[in-house]
């Protein structure tokens, strides 16, 4: 078992060969990694249903064509992603060219989540190896069988110099943020996030954190509630709930609650039947997961589901409501199968509500009326979201995804997973036949004042 020191000294060496900056190379190794997802994908379907049962169609499409789809992107448009840039020169500049040159940071970390062991690790990592980084990975060790998949995938297709996964092993984890690396991109809670930012602050390294919090869902009076239950029922309980950008709060106009409730109802049952623990449902990943979800079950109004197992780790789609801003599902993010539904009688205070915890990742506006959308959308700070859907903001490549203040730093996906792994080269180039003497010493009276008539100063 090699030591995250070890594989880290291996490859500063791999990228000092310039081997990596090669586009034919980068491409290449993108084509490997497609290979070795369709490779493993039994294997990966297999691991996800053993960590916490997720069903094949979510690890599917949620983990292997998703992560297929950015790859195909990322190869389709490299080329031109890589070139350098040319761009305008100002007169002062006369005869000059100025250009942009992208290159790789070097060693980038990569720290995934548990919750999308496989999507959370591999789309970053199509952007270090598109820009032309070597990649250390860190996996969600406690998605076990996910991580032992990961560690063969990887250490089959591609060298250890090259991309590595770090094996879980006594104090890795103090090993790791002791390191400096030339990037850091990390998935998971705000809490842990500071950590790494504190960590990554010791050696200057620039990160990116794609993080958490509350994500609200809100459905204006003039919605369409059958169609919006619909989307938020599937957005809310895909992967039972644990995903960074579900809908982790509903505010529905207070004349649309029951009719919200019973459209909920309906698909709730038309997607997991009368007994959802028997049906493709994910389970929670962990007792201890398990047991804070089910604490914030107390003191509300259980208006859906609600059963639980704790020996299968198993929590019902659950609808609860009679709920306050200081009750437990409302005071982190619930990360979990449970939607509390608030009420509220204008945009205004809908705006307040959401106004009172950090700034989301996402949030979910159902509308048919421009203006209602237009308002949220210029009134509250959040990473991204739908109008009218949930998470499908998620899939496209042409979207930026991240956060913004407690829920994240950066972004990625698409053109945004090359620029996130790549520093901006600024180049300008000057010809030796063209000189202004101006500039140089001595500074003669008329030289200031040419100065300050030709800058406005």
């Amino acid at each position: 078992m090699k030591t995250v020191s070890q594989i880290l000294e291996a490859q500063k060496y791999f990228f000092n060969t310039g081997k990596t900056k090669d586009i034919h190379f980068r491409l290449q190794q993108l084509a490997t990694l497609r290979k070795a997802l369709k490779t493993y994908s039994n294997r990966i379907i297999q691991a996800l249903d053993k960590d916490f049962k997720k069903p094949a169609y979510e690890t599917i499409a949620t983990e292997i064509a998703v992560t297929i789809f950015e790859i195909d992107h990322t190869i389709k448009n490299l080329k031109q992603w890589a070139r350098p840039l040319k761009v305008k020169t100002p007169l002062v500049h006369l005869f000059s060219r100025s250009y942009i040159y992208p290159e790789p940071y070097g060693i980038a970390l990569i720290i995934g989540a548990w919750n999308y062991p496989i999507n959370l690790v591999l789309n970053p990592l199509i952007g270090a190896i598109a820009a032309g980084n070597c990649a250390v990975v860190k996996p969600a060790y406690t998605a076990q069988e996910s991580s032992k998949v990961l560690f063969d995938m990887i250490h089959e297709f591609f060298p250890d110099e090259y991309i590595a996964v770090v094996e879980k092993y006594p104090g890795v984890y103090d090993e790791i943020l002791n390191q400096k690396f030339d990037y850091i991109f990390f998935t998971g809670s705000t809490d842990v996030g500071r950590t790494i930012m504190q960590a990554a602050a010791k050696h200057l390294t620039p990160v990116t954190l794609e993080l958490g919090g509350k994500s609200p869902a809100i459905i204006s009076q003039d919605a369409d509630i059958d169609a919006s239950a619909r989307r938020i029922v599937w957005g809310k309980f895909i992967n039972a709930g644990q995903t960074c950008i579900a809908p982790d709060y509903a505010l529905v106009h207070q004349s649309k609650t029951q009719e919200f409730f019973t459209a909920a109802q309906k698909y709730i049952t038309k997607f997991y039947g009368t007994n959802p623990k028997e049906s493709h449902f994910a389970r929670i990943i962990d007792t201890q997961q398990f047991q804070r979800l089910t604490r914030m079950l107390d003191n509300c109004r259980i208006v859906i589901g609600g059963d639980t197992d704790i020996h299968e780790r198993y929590i019902a789609p659950t609808v609860i409501t009679n709920v306050t801003l200081e009750h437990p599902s409302m005071q982190e993010e619930i990360f979990g199968p449970i939607l509390p539904v608030l009420e509220f009688a204008t945009i205004d205070d809908a705006i307040a509500i959401i106004k009172n915890f950090p700034k989301p990742l996402a949030a979910y506006i159902f509308t048919t009326k421009r203006e209602v959308w237009q308002k949220l959308i210029s009134e509250i700070s959040f990473g991204g979201g739908c109008i009218n859907d949930t998470i499908s903001h998620l899939v496209s490549p042409y979207l930026p995804f991240g956060g913004v203040g407690d829920s994240g730093i950066g972004n990625y996906h698409g053109k945004a997973s090359f620029d996130t792994f790549t520093h901006y080269k600024s180049i300008l180039k000057k010809p030796f036949f063209l000189d202004i003497f101006l500039r140089y010493p001595p500074y003669s009276k008329l030289k200031v004042s040419f100065v300050k008539r030709y800058f406005k100063a």
